[in-house]
């Protein structure tokens, strides 16, 4: 049985970022993979990268086809170059199997036909496996021709004319808007009575109104029944009539992936099937971390990227870092003008007893608007009355998803509104919106 200083499982962002790392520590390190086609992880293969290219494609050129090719080259680079970052690495070890674990300390190596070609162990083991597409029980899933996962539809060689989306969330209204950018009717089947119930509704109802002047068709209360196929496509039967579709989306959220054996260890899984760790993302196995999607919580890379720092901390550094002092988490959701979010919405705020001042610039006021050409939009701001420091903000519009950062970096700094307010910033750009943002 072969030992190494550290074994990872999974090659996504924080996972691969800690062996880079504890490699240059003169660490030996093993990566295990079980698919080529996920070198570097979710987010470059079939994740952001992929699907934020598409995006940008279709808003630049809006043509199925040089978008769907352009996204292959990208991803194919990326996967390429974050293979051989590690592998030609003397360290490091990439071992192409499915790893199981038969004890706290031993992982058999399995391959393509579940026969194990070796047994590893490690001082220190860490779980970053990512999450799986959640797949409905729903009449007709199993046997339709015309369904697909996220990962799927980002595979399509031929653009749907019509396309149906199960499912309301994030996802699936990024890729409403990018389908329909491509001049794909596109219909979103929510079973709930709104979209996004967490964000500001102001801000929903101007993302429903763009949504719907790019003829998506958002169908709200409808529970989806049963997919029958036709001799052209499917038929997505719900209890607010039936669609017809020659692709269906499967938009219904992702689970932990944690199918290699954790009933051998005194590893725990959460109420949502995620690893269970604690702070310094360690399992009830002092000496096994998980990290990313698979511990729960936010699925994004940079929340994965971040994990990296704290189990870093913890390995090679003096363990301060932690899931409690990342401060706020911005996030952007790339539909078309992009919606980007920090902190708490003013309903949020007050629900928590915070005594706040609100701001709303629509983006037709913003000086840059003019040179982007696209009036769509709003920004709203939300402050602490008694401390004057920044409890949020939601930006909807163009290049919010850069602009947010800024907004995380002065509430995490605890900076009074006044600093935001009273900023010189470069003309013209959608940053000095936050004169009058913050004019409270």
């Amino acid at each position: 049985m072969k030992q190494f200083d550290l074994l990872i499982i999974g090659f996504g962002k924080g996972g691969k970022t800690l062996a880079k790392f504890a490699a240059g520590q003169g660490k030996s390190v093993a990566v295990v993979e079980k698919s080529k086609e996920m070198y570097g992880g979710t987010c470059i293969n079939i994740g952001c990268i992929p699907s934020k290219t598409l995006v940008h494609e279709g808003l630049e050129h809006g043509s199925f086809d040089e978008a769907f090719s352009r996204k292959s080259d990208v991803v194919n680079a990326l996967n390429s170059k974050n293979y051989h970052n590690l592998a030609d690495d003397n360290n490091i070890s990439v071992l192409d199997y499915k790893a199981v674990f038969t004890s706290n300390k031993e992982i058999d190596l399995l391959d393509e036909d579940d026969q194990i070609q070796e047994t590893i162990t490690a001082t220190d083991i860490v779980i970053n496996t990512g999450a799986n597409p959640v797949i409905p029980s729903i009449d007709g899933v199993e046997t339709s021709q015309h369904l697909y996962d996220s990962t799927g539809i980002m595979a399509l060689t031929t653009q749907p004319k019509q396309l149906v989306i199960v499912g309301g969330g994030y996802i699936a209204l990024e890729f409403a808007s990018m389908f329909a950018n491509f001049g794909t009717q596109v219909t979103i089947l929510e079973k709930h009575d709104d979209i996004m119930p967490k964000e500001d509704k102001e801000i929903v109802s101007e993302v429903k109104k763009d949504l719907e002047n790019k003829g998506v068709n958002l169908v709200l209360n409808a529970d989806t029944e049963r997919f029958e196929d036709t001799t052209s496509g499917t038929i997505v039967h719900t209890t607010k009539g039936n669609y017809e579709a020659d692709a269906v989306l499967l938009a219904t959220g992702r689970k932990p992936n944690v199918d290699f054996g954790l009933e051998n260890t005194d590893i725990k899984i959460g109420e949502r099937g995620e690893i269970k760790v604690d702070k310094h993302l360690q399992t009830d196995v002092p000496h096994i971390y998980a990290l990313g999607d698979v511990k729960g919580g936010m699925q994004f890379t940079y929340i994965s990227l971040d994990d990296f720092r704290i189990v870093k901390d913890q390995l090679f550094g003096k363990g301060e870092r932690t899931t409690e002092n990342r401060g706020v988490v911005p996030y952007t959701v790339f539909i078309d003008p992009p919606l980007s979010r920090v902190g708490l919405t003013a309903g949020e705020a007050k629900t928590q007893g915070y005594q706040i001042l609100e701001n709303a610039v629509p983006v037709n006021t913003i000086p840059r608007h003019k040179v982007n050409n696209d009036t769509r939009g709003l920004f709203k701001s939300v402050v602490n009355k008694e401390t004057n420091e920044i409890l949020g903000a939601t930006l909807y519009g163009l290049q919010s998803e850069e602009i947010i950062n800024l907004i995380k970096l002065a509430i995490d700094q605890r900076l009074p509104f006044e600093v935001l307010k009273e900023n010189i910033y470069t003309h013209p750009t959608m940053a000095e919106s936050f004169n009058d943002l913050f004019n409270m």
